[in-house]
């Protein structure tokens, strides 16, 4: 993960003239305004979607580097990468991450620009959750939230390395599940090496779901067999897989055998947004 020094480094580099004054303009708003007096209440209040409570925002409405937040698609215009381009975001996913990094945003901050955003304001909360100062487990209901959905990229900013350090064990392999069943691919989901290592309940309920895919004739995600051979190491294991180039892979337990996914078989489309911030 790029530091926010790295990051507003990597974007300014995509960004032309007008776009870097803009940005540079909004940030030091940001950081003189940061979380607004007003918020309270915990994340979960507005994970849900409910409407807001006006009471929560200052008399004078939102601070300006919440209407830059919102605005950020009309001032810095995705683009494709230079090659060598270390930036993993879209341009205004970015300029969004920075904003919220910048304010120093709070949980009840960050609850309600998720509950009040577009797709693509929403995407950018969940994708800047690494870069705040958040108590352990504030904006695990926004992870929650945004997994419930159908929409790839809402999933895919969802398992980011938030998620991989404070989901529960239980949410984490639903988290896995939702990722094989909507076709984001594995890369996205961050640590998962780590977390799947041994995990004799995660096994299980992989080999269910490539048993249910088989049953019904559909092809089993190739993902799967990736993950389902991780739950079979231990860390003694993977440390001699490491260290030693020659030593033979670890084998899938008796109970949970890897179900290879047919070379013909079509994966899981990837769903667009319908509705993106531009």
């Amino acid at each position: 993960m790029l530091t926010p020094t790295e990051l507003r480094a990597a974007v300014e580099r995509r960004l032309d003239e007008a776009g870097r004054a803009w940005l540079d303009r909004a940030l030091t708003e940001a950081v003189k305004s940061g979380p607004q007096a007003g918020d309270s209440g915990p994340a979960s209040a507005s994970a849900s979607g409910s409407a807001s409570n006006p009471a929560s925002e200052s008399a004078s409405g939102p601070a300006r580097w919440e209407l830059d937040f919102a605005s950020a698609g009309r001032h810095v215009r995705s683009a494709r990468p230079a090659p060598g381009d270390p930036t993993p975001h879209d341009l205004p996913d970015a300029a969004r991450i920075l904003l919220l990094h910048a304010a120093g945003a709070d949980a009840p901050t960050v609850a309600r620009l998720y509950a009040r955003g577009t797709g693509a304001e929403r995407r950018a909360v969940l994708l800047a959750l690494p870069y705040l100062r958040l108590d352990a487990a504030d904006a695990v209901p926004l992870v929650e939230d945004a997994l419930r959905t159908n929409d790839t990229r809402l999933v895919a900013a969802a398992v980011g390395p938030y998620a991989a350090r404070h989901l529960s064990p239980h949410s984490w392999r639903q988290a896995v599940l939702k990722c094989l069943f909507t076709g984001v691919p594995l890369t996205a989901v961050a640590e998962w090496e780590r977390r799947a290592r041994g995990d004799a309940e995660l096994a299980r309920m992989l080999t269910d779901y490539a048993r249910e895919r088989t049953a019904a004739g559909r092809p089993v995600p190739a993902d799967l067999d990736r993950v389902l051979a991780q739950t079979a190491q231990t860390a003694q294991t993977a440390q001699t897989a490491q260290t030693s180039p020659t030593a033979p892979a670890a084998a899938t337990p008796p109970t949970a055998p890897a179900v290879t996914a047919s070379p013909t078989a079509p994966t899981a489309p990837t769903r667009a947004l319908t509705r993106e911030e531009s």
